[in-house]
Order: C-alpha cells, then structure tokens, then sequence
C-alpha cells in the first residue's frame, strides 16, 4: 500500500471510530507505531482536524468526514468473494440485507469495475457442506438484534437432539459460526449459568421486549475456550492411507497431537478427540483407508458399528 492510500485509509478508519489509539492503527495497518505518528502529523498538516486525548487516543473533530472513495479491482473482488461465503452460511434474514449491501456498492462502481464482478459471477462459486434446515424462521438477524440491543429471548430447545424440549429464557451475548452451525451462546435463567445454544435445535423462540443487564466483561471466544477446556478428551492413535489424506487436512475436527510418515506412506496421527461418536462416525466414512491404532476400547467400537453395518446391508 502506498503512502497516498494509507493516508485515507487512516481518515476512514478514524471516521469510522469514535476513538482509537495509536497501536489500534498500527495493527490495522501492519506497521510501527512511529510511522502512525508521522502520518497522523502529515494529516495534520495538511488540514484534517484530529484531535488528540492524552491516554485515550485519536478521534476526528465532530462533523468533519470524507465521501466514500472508489473500490479498487481487489476490494471489489473481495467483496464479491466475502458475499459468496456468507451466501453459504447464512439464512434467509441475513442474505437479505447482504444482498441489499452489495448491489448499493455495484451500483456506485464504475462499469469496469461492474464488468470484472459480472465476469467473476461466472468463473468463481463458492460451495460449503450443506447443512441441516429446521424450519424457514429468519434468525440470524433478529437473534443478531437482540444481542445487540440486549434483548431477552424466549426459546424452546432441543437439547441434544434427545427430543427433551425445555422452555426458557435466555440473555444472549454474542452468536458464533462453527462446526458447520450457529450458535447463540447466551445466560440461561433456566440454569443460571452460560450456555451455548445451536440454532438448528431451537424448535421456538422469540425475541421479547424485556431487556437485560450485566455481564458487561463477559468474552464469547473467552468462554468457548473455556468449554473445550473443560471437556474430558479422548487420546486417539490413526494409521491413515495417502489417499485420505486431504480430506483428512480438511475436516479433522480434533486437537493435533503429532504425525508421523511411516514406511509404508501410512500416516500415523495422535490427535485429542472430544467425542468418540463423533469420531468413529467420521472414521467410517474413510473405510479401509483409516484404522484406529488405540485406545482399544475406540478400535472395539469401530469394529461393533462395522458389524452393524454389515448386518443392515446383508
């Protein structure tokens, strides 16, 4: 990036701040803190009114801003590219407003730059491992919502897929895309704890108009890693075959351990798996081309859902 366009980039990045501090923008930028104070010293000299605040950080004067600048080719494209990977994941309320979004940014493009994006329509898709539909809601954004505008909701959960359906009220705080799902991890009064919520296993909910307090150092990521954690893991060996390999790479789920190339090209994997059902299921799916080394007890099972196979297909 050239000095020109960090320049704006910086203007738009203190637009967009109502205060940010000095190793903010250098992070943002990838670059020393010295050379953000010699640029935000050339902003103002050339006029941009930023005011400093000793201990809190850079802001721009109140009612100064820059009109939105042109996309480059490369921003363009990676927008397009971000659009077509939330097209993915999303639901119907979320890839609403996002095409909404895009075609607001086409249309200030000039044709070129329309052309180029019409051309990657054709040539790039994007394609994720479908996933599972429950009803038609349109959740994301009204969950979304509510956790912005702390918003208690009303839900009716599956837990576990048992068929256990428990009415609740819950205090959601954030909302996360893993293992192939949403989630809404939020405080359940039910259980006056934190919890994680699958979208796809709400049978109900509703957002109410009672709102909530609290929790203000509560962290989403913070308490994910704490919920792995906490969890009892496995310590499972795999021989696996060349040929499975890749798709190894892509959807092994279970904390890496070692791995080592043995004589006869077999690749011998320790990992730290979470969930021996989930596990034995995915290593099913490999056939002969993995074959569980140890614990015994995850070899004996292998072999008992193997049998139940047969038995069904015989």
């Amino acid at each position: 990036m050239n000095r020109i366009d960090r320049l704006t980039g910086m203007i738009l990045l203190l637009q967009s701040h109502r205060v940010i501090t000095a190793e903010q923008i250098a992070a943002h930028f990838e670059m020393s803190v010295r050379t953000v104070y010699r640029d935000l010293a050339a902003l103002g000299e050339a006029g941009v009114p930023i005011l400093a605040e000793a201990g809190v950080g850079y802001s721009l004067m109140r009612g100064y801003h820059i009109p939105p600048v042109m996309f480059t080719e490369h921003e363009a494209s990676a927008l397009f590219m971000s659009g077509e990977v939330t097209e993915q994941v999303a639901d119907d309320s979320l890839r609403g407003a996002l095409r909404s979004a895009l075609l607001k940014i086409r249309a200030v493009l000039p044709k070129e730059r329309q052309d180029h994006l019409n051309r990657m329509k054709k040539s790039l898709g994007v394609w994720l491992s479908p996933r599972s539909k429950g009803d038609d809601q349109r959740s994301l954004m009204p969950l979304q919502q509510a956790v912005m505008h702390r918003r208690c909701v009303s839900l009716a959960y599956n837990a576990g897929s048992r068929g256990e359906i428990t009415s609740r009220v819950v205090e959601p705080l954030g909302m996360m895309f893993y293992a192939q799902e949403w989630h809404l991890i939020a405080h359940c009064r039910l259980r006056n704890e934190f919890r994680d919520f699958r979208l796809d296993r709400m049978v109900r909910w509703e957002v109410l108009t009672e709102g909530f307090s609290g929790h203000e150092d509560f962290s989403v990521k913070s308490f994910l890693a704490g919920v792995l954690n906490e969890q009892e893991m496995m310590p499972a060996t795999v021989c696996f075959q060349p040929a499975a390999m890749d798709r190894v790479r892509r959807e092994m789920m279970c904390a890496h351990v070692s791995e080592e190339v043995m004589a006869d090209g077999q690749v011998c994997m320790e990992f730290l798996a979470y969930s021996q059902e989930w596990l034995a299921g995915w290593l099913l799916s490999l056939g002969p081309l993995a074959e569980v080394v140890r614990p015994p007890e995850m070899r004996q099972r292998m072999r008992q859902l193997a049998l139940e196979i047969v038995q069904r297909h015989s």
